[in-house]
């Protein structure tokens, strides 16, 4: 019997590995981030071309590597960072595996250029597909540049998997953002098509996480500090009327280490019991510090998951914490049960008596002086009050008989009977054919039974397809707002807003100014209220960062899907009759009446046949 069991070449090994290691141009950059700080740089620079498909570059001035370092770093499982097993239990670097240059290597074309800060002259390292095409000396600065070409040019198939150049322009944020917020003392930049998109120089966490998210950002924290044996947590949480409707601002730091935890989440929205509205969530930017014994960072090749000894422990005190500190900034209600010293008695009334206030009465004062009546009157006397006459002296003069005619004995009175006479032609009387149920459905009859409507779907049925005609053919009517509405956005959201600029103006909005990290709008749709437009656009701009395709007419499919599902009346909102009515012509004059634009069904129909079946 042959064998058929074989071991795998290096580059087959390290294209395997690198589908877990790099999953798309952002993990390139994380990757390239973390060698960057554990070489102990103080500046690092990123460049990307066309969403990091074209370049990734990534510039330090750290420690360098000599020649033979360079080339062992290429290597599958080479690393300074550990040298034993039990070294995994006292990480204190970012990266431990020694896959990430060995993974990049072998799915792009990169070039290393590194020196040490005691040598004369750097190495040069060209690598395309795991093989070495090129080494040589060269002249380059301190520190290490990396450049990433064509990622995934070997495998055509991952290539076509990724998404459009706004997406996975997003996720490149994401990440260097992650690793910008837990490292505030380094120098970070980053470019994308020649464009700054990030100026970040050394600070305190609390000016990093407003250069990041915008001026306005500042007002919104709520400083959270605790420190325990077994954790220390530092950092912000946002106050609860800044809660947005996506998860973006949420992160968890374990030891300068981005983390996802769903169970620490929770902790904090528990923390926020009661102080959320409906279907928003909060910010926050938490760093914990606990002992490295503690936990166990390698569950996964992108180390974002982490399992902690404890968990019940930190999910107590993390969610105790944050109420202590809403409570302590008058974020949250609190019983206070200290002293007040501003209420006290002062010192010197300490001995002094109560005084019976003086009251002065001017003793001549008479109110009816002017009134005719005499000024000697006084409290008690007898005033005569003089009778009028009755209502009979109106007829002096006329006989009884005339009085009791005036007085409407012999009135004639309408017959009641026209009240019910006026509308007794049935073709002009107004049925309300519909009627609501539970605040949701919209229910409505038929000849062969009844029609049972979705309000929430068939108005955001209606929405879409008149949004899609006012983008795509004729503009909307806006109203004009009477002051100027200022929101704020961080820079990488008002570039997706100028990006889309003209399609919302289509819509109805009119932006007077879009500067770095805000914007100004002076007309909004008609169909939404100023209130609810910062709502209506961070749950746009949360739909585009998604899933934003790539042809112009499918960004306005989705434009036009998010909004309508935004601008659309809930369920739960009362209509009176003609709001029901007119959902109900507008919905059957759609062209796709049954399905919203998200694919489901807007109402169901039941005959009478099925009606009988039931009371079988």
């Amino acid at each position: 019997m042959s064998d058929f069991i074989q071991l795998l070449p290096d580059h087959v090994a390290n294209q395997i590995a690198a589908g877990e290691v790099v999953q798309r141009p952002a993990s390139v950059i994380k990757e390239l981030l973390e060698n960057a700080i554990d070489a102990g740089a103080e500046q690092i620079q990123v460049v990307i071309k066309d969403a990091g498909k074209t370049l990734i570059q990534v510039v330090d001035n750290g420690k360098g590597m000599s020649l033979t370092d360079a080339r062992m770093s290429f290597e599958r499982h080479a690393t300074s960072k550990i040298k034993s097993a039990e070294d995994l239990f006292s990480l204190k670097t970012k990266g431990f595996r020694g896959e990430a240059l060995a993974s990049i290597a072998a799915i792009a074309h990169v070039e290393l250029k590194t020196k040490p800060e005691d040598e004369e002259v750097g190495t040069c390292i060209k690598i395309e597909g795991s093989s070495i095409s090129s080494q040589e000396p060269c002249v380059t600065p301190k520190g290490t540049s990396l450049c990433v070409k064509n990622l995934f040019y070997n495998i055509p198939a991952r290539r076509n998997f990724l998404k459009s150049d706004n997406v996975e322009t997003r996720h490149i944020i994401d990440e260097f953002q992650r690793v910008a917020l837990a490292h505030p003392h380094i120098n970070f930049t980053l470019h994308h098509n020649g464009s700054e998109l990030f100026q970040l120089n050394s600070t305190n966490y609390r000016q990093r996480i407003t250069n990041i998210f915008g001026g306005k950002t500042n007002e919104k924290l709520v400083p959270v500090n605790e420190d325990t044996e077994i954790l220390k947590i530092s950092g912000f949480v946002g106050k609860p009327e800044f809660a947005k409707r996506s998860r973006g601002e949420q992160f968890f730091f374990v030891n300068d280490r981005f983390i996802k935890s769903p169970y620490l989440n929770h902790a904090v929205v528990a923390a926020f019991e009661g102080l959320l509205k409906e279907k928003t969530y909060p910010s926050y930017f938490l760093y914990l510090e606990v002992d490295p014994k503690s936990i166990d960072i390698n569950i996964h090749p992108t180390k974002t998951e982490i399992k902690f000894d404890d968990e019940h422990a930190l999910y107590a005190m993390l969610r105790s914490a944050i109420k202590h500190s809403l409570g302590q900034f008058n974020v949250a209600p609190v019983l206070d049960f200290e002293r007040d010293s501003g209420l006290d008695t002062p010192y010197a009334y300490k001995d002094k008596g109560a005084d019976i206030p003086k009251v002065e009465v001017d003793r001549g004062f008479n109110p009816f002086k002017n009134e005719g009546v005499d000024a000697d009157y006084r409290p008690g006397s007898s005033l005569k009050k003089e009778t009028t006459a009755g209502w009979e002296s109106l007829y002096t003069g006329t006989s009884s008989e005339e009085i009791e005619s005036a007085a409407g004995s012999h009135m004639e009175f309408e017959s009641e009977e026209v009240t019910g006479s006026l509308f007794e032609n049935s073709e002009g009387k107004s049925e309300n054919t519909t009627f609501q149920l539970h605040k949701k459905f919209i229910v409505s009859t038929l000849k062969s039974g009844i029609l049972v409507i979705d309000q929430n779907r068939a108005h955001s049925r209606i929405l879409y397809e008149e949004l899609l005609k006012n983008i795509t053919i004729s503009a909307a009517v806006s109203q004009q707002l009477l002051f100027p509405l200022k929101l704020q956005f961080n820079a990488h959201e008002v570039e997706m807003l100028k990006q889309i600029r003209e399609s919302l103006e289509q819509t109805g909005f009119i932006f007077s100014e879009i500067s770095k990290d805000a914007v100004e709008i002076t007309g909004i749709p008609t169909l939404i209220s100023e209130s609810e437009v910062e709502m209506l656009l961070e749950q746009l701009l949360s739909d585009l960062e998604n899933d934003v395709p790539d042809n112009g007419f499918s960004q306005t499919d989705l434009l036009s899907r998010s909004l309508a599902k935004s601008m659309s009346v809930k369920s739960g909102t009362v209509l009176n009759g003609s709001e029901q009515q007119h959902i109900v012509n507008r919905l059957f004059a759609c062209k796709e009446p049954g399905l919203t634009p998200f694919n489901k069904s807007i109402f169901i129909t039941l005959t009478v046949e099925e009606l009988e079946k039931k009371f079988t």
